[in-house]
């Protein structure tokens, strides 16, 4: 399994607040803000392995729209083919130290749930699927056309929060158009945290909006070397004008935190770092959204 990081993790237990929908042909889970005031943004929120119905990615969701008074959406962008939620608990007791007749179950059934999931999202075969959305999103905010359902938004600003497979989609959508036929950037500003399968610095290099990451001191996906390379090339684009960015490491932290912390874990210290993240993405949003 090249990446057991992006499969471990805990359950969180808080219960969702927002809604399902069908939207540009995906399910979506909607969250709005909790205020009742008009949303200052829409952030579109490309998960992790675990997808759309993963209960952590919903509660994410609540939060940015409860702390952001954002218009929150998370759809399904694997069409029903996320990683299944119990290679949590396989690869807690397969990387468990120590003998345990029901490793071998384990290991095969983790296997399973991973293969399924790679079979389905590759790359080249999900990157269309999230681009026609941000697509088809970005057309309906700019259009010209009044409101046809009551509470219907028009003219917001577009931010995507991306998390390890979702990270990669969220830095492509970040990427300066290829060509005079790619369509205009679909979005305004990115969050990553803990983002998979980068090319670095290749992917970093092109970047047309502010991007903000969020990288764990221990992450196997980007380790220190290339941290420092990220860092490096965000540094001299701030000297020179843009587009902006941030890169924050959060000391102690493993693959897939922003997400999947241990609430209960020692002293809640990953726990808080987990939160330390989430308010990064919501300040950065708040900078570069809020205010256009």
């Amino acid at each position: 399994m090249s990446c057991p990081d992006c499969f471990q993790g805990s359950v969180h237990e808080d219960k969702p607040k927002g809604e399902v929908i069908k939207l540009y042909d995906l399910d979506t889970y909607v969250a709005r803000p909790a205020s009742g005031n008009p949303p200052k943004a829409i952030i579109v929120i490309i998960p992790d392995a675990f997808g759309y119905d993963f209960v952590n990615n919903r509660i994410l969701a609540d939060h940015y729209a409860a702390k952001g008074d954002f218009l929150v959406y998370l759809p399904d962008f694997m069409l029903g083919h996320s990683a299944p939620v119990y290679m949590l608990d396989s690869l807690r007791i397969f990387l468990t130290p120590g003998f345990n007749m029901t490793k071998p179950y384990h290991l095969v059934k983790g296997l399973y749930g991973f293969m399924g999931f790679k079979r389905n999202n590759d790359f080249p075969k999900s990157g269309p699927i999230v681009r026609d959305f941000f697509s088809r999103l970005r057309a309906e905010q700019t259009s010209t056309a009044p409101p046809t359902k009551e509470g219907e938004t028009r003219n917001l600003p577009i931010g995507a929060a991306g998390f390890c497979w979702g990270g990669k989609h969220a830095i492509l959508l970040a990427q300066e158009p290829k060509s005079e036929s790619e369509e205009a950037l679909l979005v305004d500003a990115v969050f990553t945290g803990h983002p998979s399968a980068l090319e670095i610095p290749g992917e970093i290099e092109h970047l047309a909006v502010p991007v903000s990451f969020a990288i764990p001191e221990k992450d196997n996906q980007v380790s220190k070397e290339k941290c420092e390379v990220i860092q490096g090339i965000v540094e001299k684009r701030n000297k020179v004008g843009g587009p902006l960015g941030e890169v924050k490491v959060y000391e102690d932290c493993a693959h897939g935190f922003c997400v999947r912390a241990d609430l209960k874990y020692k002293d809640g210290e990953i726990a808080k770092q987990a939160d330390l993240a989430e308010d990064q993405a919501i300040a950065w949003f708040e900078r570069f959204l809020a205010t256009k």
